[in-house]
């Protein structure tokens, strides 16, 4: 599998506090290769969407879609507790 931004979350990444950011970059290469992994906690987050989210850090989520062999990561955001 592979992973491809969309614009829109290019752009909440980049707009993430920088530990926001690291940690996303530390869960990536396990998101890839490996879905159920346990610290991303990955799950459907929207049945009509085909929508999942996975678990960045405590407190924020990115959102993707699977499309085929491709990760296509649509938003990162703060998760509300």
């Amino acid at each position: 599998m592979r992973a491809l931004y969309t614009a829109k979350f290019t752009r909440q990444l980049d707009a993430a506090p920088a530990n926001v950011q690291r940690a996303f970059r530390k869960q990536l290469p396990l998101f890839v290769h490996n879905l159920r992994h346990p610290s991303l906690r990955a799950k459907k987050y929207d049945q009509a969407r085909d929508l999942w989210q996975a678990r960045v850090n405590d407190d924020w989520r990115f959102y993707f879609t699977i499309e085929g062999d491709v990760y296509m990561l649509r938003a990162i955001r703060s998760h509300p507790k």
